[in-house]
This record gives structure tokens, sequence and C-alpha cells, in this order.
């Protein structure tokens, strides 16, 4: 039996046992609209307390991307009106990403093509997490003034070694192999065995969810992050960005000179909050604490400006030449880190946290 509320952003419906989820802006990789967060976040209450409904299925439109992020062009454009639709739009995003870390039924997320920022948030918390040889996920937050987020520190933060340090101030994309060995994914699967593994999750004689993915899995072979480990170690162990980038001009190789350059590309400011909300995030109890410390850094460089001027160099006028305030790392003090850090006002503050 299936039935069908399908719009034009995104398609809901149940298929036998499962509840679907399909995003549907190809054009726009799937980008996540504020609508389409609303229309994720009614289907997984309607079908929390479902007897019907025996788990979630999520995937998008295309073979070119389950979504490419949340749509920040939206965000942008609402700057001439204040800071409140980007406020809204973040709050109850990640509140999203936490519901669906604490889903509790399987939540099956197809991670095929690109996933980036909203993206993993919608799929990386999931129970269930599939990547194929398109998959291609990253947080590159730092390229348009912005920190990893929707729970995306507290992944990097628990990655192994530094390479969520690494991942979090560069960028970098991950393959499959990386993607599960970072943290972001569980299970390679080939693309060409999507379409039957979808239809056994949604058949109710099909057996076991972990059972079903066991026999699609396949190696995903060998992965660059987890070769580069002992590199990405001695240069992303620093204790400020500033080492970080002395420890990478100190060494030798291609890899070395090219991820210095790299992140000389990047927000300085983004660059040190992220590095101090990744480690952070390692001391942090919850995803849910994290994401609490994540809401003050998006808010206040969309606010300073940060944020909007990297998605206007980037994404709007496309000059790639930011103006990011300050200028130079050396003038991103300490203590301007730390008061983006801290709390804001009480009725301010998102509080997904358990006091």
């Amino acid at each position: 039996m299936s039935e069908t509320v399908s719009e034009e952003e995104i398609i809901v419906r149940r298929e036998g046992r499962a509840g679907r989820i399909t995003l549907s802006r190809p054009k726009a990789l799937n980008a996540l609209t504020y609508n389409m967060l609303l229309k994720i976040w009614e289907a997984l209450k309607a079908w929390e307390h479902d007897p019907q409904v025996e788990l979630v299925l999520l995937d998008g439109v295309g073979d070119r991307a389950l979504c490419a992020g949340g749509d920040i062009r939206s965000l942008y454009d609402s700057r001439l009106q204040g800071s409140g639709f980007a406020r809204k739009f973040w709050a109850d995003e990640y509140h999203l990403n936490a519901y669906i870390k604490g889903y509790p039924k399987p939540y099956v997320a197809i991670q095929d093509g690109i996933v980036m920022g909203g993206g993993i948030g919608i799929s990386s918390h999931g129970s269930h997490r599939i990547v194929t040889e398109r998959s291609h996920l990253a947080m590159p937050e730092t390229a348009i003034g912005l920190i990893p987020d929707v729970g995306g520190t507290w992944i990097l933060g628990h990655a192994p070694g530094e390479s969520g340090v690494y991942l979090g101030m560069t960028g970098d994309a991950l393959k499959a192999a990386d993607a599960i060995y970072t943290g972001f994914a569980d299970s390679f699967v080939p693309s060409e065995r999507l379409a039957a593994l979808k239809a056994a999750l949604c058949d109710p004689a099909a057996g076991a969810v972990d059972g079903i993915i066991g026999g699609a899995r396949d190696d995903p072979g060998p992965g660059a992050v987890a070769e580069l480990a002992p590199q990405i170690a001695q240069a992303f162990s620093g204790p400020t960005v500033e080492a970080i980038l002395d420890a990478l001009a100190a060494m030798e190789g291609e890899w070395a000179a090219k991820t210095r350059a790299t992140l000389g590309t990047k927000s300085p400011k983004a660059l040190k909050l992220a590095l101090a909300a990744i480690r952070q995030a390692r001391t942090l109890p919850s995803l849910e604490a994290a994401l609490d410390v994540e809401y003050r850094l998006v808010c206040r460089l969309f606010e300073d400006g940060e944020f909007p001027e990297g998605v206007r160099a980037l994404i709007v006028d496309k000059d790639r030449m930011p103006k990011w305030q300050p200028e130079t790392l050396k003038n991103v003090s300490e203590a301007l880190v730390q008061s983006y850090l801290a709390p804001f006002p009480e009725p301010e503050e998102l509080k997904l946290a358990k006091s």
C-alpha cells in the first residue's frame, strides 16, 4: 500500500512498512528550504507512533545529490530584514537534527551523491547511513564565513585523531570509505544495488533492517583520510590555527602545501571558531549540547556580516573575493572567540540540551 503527499520540493509517502521522504529539488541539488524542514518534521512526528510505519527511508531525486546543504541564498536574502528568519531557520533545523538522532525507529539515509551542510544534518544523525561510490560528503562552511553546524562539530569532534579538525577547517570532501572512517556514515552499498535495497526495506516480509543492509553492503576500499592520519595528526594537533599553519609549512609534500593554501582562502574568524567549537564538542555530553553552541556561533556570524559576505562572494556575485572581518588571523583574538562561544541572554538560547 502506498499513500503519497507530494509537494514540489519534497515527496512524503508510505510504501509498505516504510515512511519515505524524498527531497525533490534536483536543479538545486536538493538543497533544504525552510518548508522542507517543516515537512520532514511533520512526517517524522506522524510516523513516530504509527504502527504501520516500521522505519524511515530518506533519499533524494536524481543521482547527483542527496542534499547539497541548506538554502543559504534564502538566508542571505533575509538579511535586510534582520536575523529573525535566520535564527528561526537554524533553531528549527537543529531541533530536527536532534530529533533524528533520537528517533525511536530505524532511520535509513541514502547518502548518494553530494551531501553537505544541512544534508549532513538530516542524514548523518540517522541510525543507518549508507554511502555509495558516488558519495561526496563535506562540511565546507568555513569558506562562507560559517562554522560546521547541524551537529557537524559533534561528529567532527569524535572523528579519529585530528581528522575532524582537518575536515572542519578545510571543508575537504569525503568519499565513501572516509565517510565511514570519520563517523558520517556506516555502510557502503554500490549504487547499482540501491533500487533493490530500497524495495527490500519497504517490504514487510523482507526481514530486519540490519540484515537487509548487511546483505547489500560491500567493501569501499581504502580511504585517503585514513591513510593521511599521521600527517593530519602532525599538523592539526597544534593549539591554534597559527600553529597548524606553521606545522603545515614545516612539512614536505604536496598535501601539506595544498592544505595550507586551502586554509588561506577561508574566513580567519570562522577558522578559529571552527577549531574551538570542534575541540569543545569533544568535552560536551551530547549532540544537543553541541547544537546549542553551534547556534550561538552561526547567529553571531550572520549578525556580524561574516556569513552574508561569504555567501555574497561565493554564491551571489561569485567574485570569490570575500572581505573578511577581521582580515587576518592575528586580529581574531582569543577574547573574540570566547565572546562568540558565550551563551546568549537566557531567553535567546536554543536550550536543546537538558540542564
